[in-house]
């Protein structure tokens, strides 16, 4: 330790919870202390003050002799100190965002010209002149970095600041700041005189498809170690940092972006190298904001005409683009609910005339996640609840259609078979059950024994309904009303041994509070095997009505002393639900 290090110790020794910040001078002296330093998780100084600490002392003036100011000596310690700057942005990956934050334009400036230094670019050569293709990994690679950070300067140059007026002991800052603002415009002043170099260098980077290399720690010592080296071992070296040229691309496409909007000039001729369906996406999703859809526009995207669609109320043409979605699958799943939201929203709100609206695409969406292997809503479980013919006629129609028979997988097919089967357990009504039976679709998809085995249970069914079941909620009763009481419905969810009735309670619990009511008995238990496949089921109702279905199904086995009857209805909707999400059903727990 330095002398002035165990003053600071001594100092310090009323604090001794507080480590000593760690000066400048320390790192020449100890070459491993950097490195250990910067892995700290809390280092102090942090990484972007060391840069400026190793900058300020390496350009300090030297003094003559004859007390003359000299520039700063290009000797052995100034050196070190910029190659350990450049090692503090090493380690920070020449993440450009950070060292923009954290160091000013002068020494950000002074930094990435010392990478230029090293990095053995031609002095005396304009960057444009270069070819990128014929220089070394690491020279390409700090030629692109500091052209990217000159564009990027200017834009945010470009950007107000709010000016702080100084207190009185800031006044003898002044002639500081003042200083550092007169290197700062000029600095600025060259970098836009050179925009026009910059943006053709980076538009250059961009044809390149090998993968580029940056400096590393490594490869700062192997120049220090030997100066002739060109970039760490050979030119034609790999050693540095691997960036691929996807991600470099990414960069650059980004920064040119900002320098072309904010010069107000775009022309995708000039560097949107196959951007162009993104492009088109940020346009239509702009146009969709705006409402500035045409519907007759055959360049929209399947984004653009559902929020055409929309906005001039086509609803019937909407729905027929969600049945036909169902086979084509361009859109994806958050867009189809999203819009249903948006529907449901606009009914409790008051606006009527919606309700067929939100029903149809409701069942399109069920019949969507079905073939998918995705969880039901709740939603479309409240639609089952009570349906009118038509409703379900429809749903038989969107099956009929959503599935090619002739070209659908075998997967596809059984998933319908399982839509079809729930269908049927969930309707109440025996002459709906009956026309779901007797659809054509029903008839070709599910054997001749299976029909009739479905047929004699729903029959069986339909002699036993529970008078006492309370109703479920309505198809826009969720939320639930606030003054019911949580405690009141948890103490019904763990006497229950209804499955309806479950399901029921389990609805209303979740639209009052979202947290795991599977975990509201402790001694409720399913078998190890199940666990992690319960829990990792995404839609919370469903992962709390499985796993209390099956707790309780397997606590009737264990004391023996409930109605078959009971246990077997239990059982029979907690199969229901593990069909319903895509799993296996459960079978021989007993």
């Amino acid at each position: 330790m330095s002398a002035e290090a165990a003053d600071r110790v001594a100092v310090s020794g009323s604090r001794p919870s507080t480590p000593p910040q760690t000066s400048w001078f320390e790192f020449l002296l100890d070459e491993m202390l950097l490195e250990n330093h910067l892995q700290k998780s809390h280092p102090d100084p942090v990484p972007v003050q060391l840069v400026i600490q190793f900058l300020e002392q390496a350009a300090k003036p030297s003094v003559n002799e004859q007390n003359q100011v000299q520039p700063p000596a290009d000797n052995r310690r100034n050196r070190t100190l910029k190659l350990l700057a450049l090692k503090v942005a090493a380690h920070l990956k020449w993440d450009l965002d950070v060292l923009e934050k954290g160091l000013t334009i002068p020494v950000l400036n002074m930094l990435l010209n010392e990478l230029l230094c090293v990095s053995k670019v031609p002095p005396g050569v304009k960057h444009v002149d270069l070819d990128l293709s014929t220089l070394p990994p690491t020279t390409a690679m700090a030629v692109i970095i500091y052209n990217r950070w000159a564009i990027r300067t200017i834009v945010l140059s470009s950007f107000p600041e709010k000016q702080t007026k100084p207190g009185p002991h800031q006044m003898n800052m002044l002639n500081v700041v003042q200083q550092e603002k007169e290197l700062t415009e000029n600095i600025l002043s060259v970098l836009k005189e050179q925009a026009a170099d910059s943006i053709m260098v980076l538009e250059g980077s961009l044809g390149l498809k090998k993968d580029f290399y940056i400096h590393t720690l490594r490869t700062l010592d192997l120049l220090a170690a030997d100066p002739s080296t060109a970039n760490g071992e050979t030119e034609s070296s790999t050693a540095g940092l691997r960036i691929s040229a996807d991600e470099l691309h990414c960069q650059v496409h980004y920064d040119l972006g900002g320098i072309f909007f904010q010069q107000g000039s775009v022309d995708v001729d000039i560097f949107c190298f196959g951007s162009f369906m993104r492009l088109a996406g940020y346009w239509n999703a702009c146009r969709a904001l705006t409402g500035a859809l045409d519907p007759s526009d055959t360049q929209l995207n399947p984004y653009g005409q559902i929020n055409s669609l929309i906005r001039t109320h086509n609803y019937q043409a909407l729905v027929e683009a969600f049945i036909k979605d169902n086979v084509s699958l361009s859109l994806p799943n958050h867009l189809r609910q999203s819009v249903l939201r948006e529907f449901l929203h606009k009914v409790q709100q008051g606006e009527r005339g919606l309700d067929e609206v939100c029903h149809k695409l409701c069942v399109c969406n069920a019949v969507r996640d079905a073939l998918q292997g995705e969880v039901l809503s709740v939603r479309f479980h409240q639609l089952l609840h009570k349906p009118r013919k038509h409703v379900v006629d429809f749903m038989l129609e969107v099956c009929t259609r959503s599935l090619d028979k002739d070209r659908s997988s075998e997967t596809s097919k059984r998933k319908m078979v399982i839509f079809l089967k729930t269908l049927c357990e969930s309707l109440a009504e025996p002459h709906l059950v009956f026309v779901v039976t007797a659809h054509k679709l029903f008839t070709e998809l599910l054997k001749e024994e299976d029909r009739k085995i479905l047929v004699e249970q729903m029959r069986k069914r339909s002699a036993t309904v529970n008078l006492c079941a309370k109703p479920l909620p309505s198809f826009y009763d969720i939320p639930a009303a606030a003054s019911v009481n949580i405690g009141q419905l948890e103490q019904q969810l763990i006497l229950c041994l209804d499955a309806r009735r479950i399901r029921q309670i389990l609805i209303e619990l979740h639209s009052m509070a979202e947290r795991p009511f599977w975990r509201v008995n402790n001694k409720w238990e399913v078998p190890p095997d199940y666990i992690n496949v319960i829990l990792n089921i995404k839609d919370n109702l469903t992962k709390d009505l499985v796993y209390i279905l099956m707790a309780k199904g397997l606590h009737c086995i264990t004391v023996k002393v409930y109605p078959f009857q009971i246990l077997h209805k239990i059982m029979r909707n907690m199969e229901y639900e593990v069909h319903v999400w895509g799993s296996q059903p459960i079978k021989n727990l007993g």
